[in-house]
């Protein structure tokens, strides 16, 4: 795994000035409070299981959050704008974590115990980096981001659709603009590092998003067949949702073609004559 590299002091620079109005927008317009701005007493006990199943697997997921920064912290330490920003981006993902955590009981959709085994279960596995370089990171963030905004967001429109529950749809308001804001984030780090090294640039995005996979809605989950169908019945994330809504949109802001992300394999089928 290769450490930061030393870059240009103009890029890093432009990186510092990024993480500066990311944390100023923030500060403004973003913050919110777990025990003040939802709306607790209107939780829905009676809501839909497999919309707890999904919250519990998102919950599972930022269970992960000491694996996230302390492996990813190491590679872009040398670069101030992106490392003050992964310890700005852990203070999120935190508050993600036990808002999440604290609708599961407050909803009664599970109890402390649950929670207690589902904690026990996570820390037991240790979460790896998917990328081999600080640029694949980069590009792998930028796409996860993205990727795990539509899942809050799609998850709050079938919350709705399912009978509501306003303290849940609340919070995956709060949760899916901070996504948002951050896939900004490092889309604007990515376009930087494009202009940069195209060719280093272009490698590592194709690397990701020829390879990329949500981890299964059920994958952290002692999940009966039943259990997965329901929640796969939700539609919250898919292939199809992927390419149109993470794929498509990130290339064509980045000014790219479907081309220039084929793998080498890609291209040497799309040039054989059937």
């Amino acid at each position: 795994m290769e450490h930061t590299p030393h870059i240009c002091p103009e890029l890093e620079q432009s990186l510092w000035v990024l993480y500066r109005d990311f944390f100023d927008k923030a500060e403004k317009k973003r913050r919110w409070r777990i025990r003040e701005d939802v709306p607790w007493s209107q939780c829905n006990p009676n809501l839909d299981p497999a919309v707890a199943d999904v919250v519990e697997t998102f919950c599972a997921v930022e269970l992960y959050l000491p694996d996230y920064t302390s492996k990813i912290l190491p590679l872009v330490r040398q670069s101030k704008g992106r490392a003050w920003f992964y310890a700005n981006w852990g203070y999120e993902e935190s508050k993600h974590s036990l808002v999440l955590n604290d609708w599961l009981l407050k909803s009664k959709h599970r109890t402390d115990e649950q929670m207690a085994d589902l904690e026990k279960m996570v820390y037991t596995h240790e979460w790896n980096l998917p990328q081999d370089s600080q640029l694949g990171m980069l590009a792998y963030a930028m796409v996860q981001e993205q990727a795990t905004f539509l899942n809050y967001r799609n998850l709050k429109v079938r919350c709705h659709e399912l009978g509501g529950d306003p303290a849940l749809e609340r919070i995956l308001g709060f949760v899916s603009v901070d996504e948002a804001a951050h896939y900004g984030f490092f889309f604007d780090c990515f376009a930087l590092f494009l202009k940069f090294d195209r060719e280093a640039s272009l490698a590592a995005l194709r690397r990701v998003l020829n390879n990329f996979n949500m981890p299964a809605i059920h994958d952290l989950l002692d999940a009966g067949r039943s259990r997965i169908a329901k929640v796969k019945d939700l539609q919250i994330f898919d292939q199809d949702i992927f390419y149109r809504n993470v794929y498509l949109p990130i290339i064509t802001r980045l000014g790219l073609t479907r081309k220039e992300l084929r793998s080498p394999v890609q291209e040497r089928k799309s040039m054989r004559v059937n």
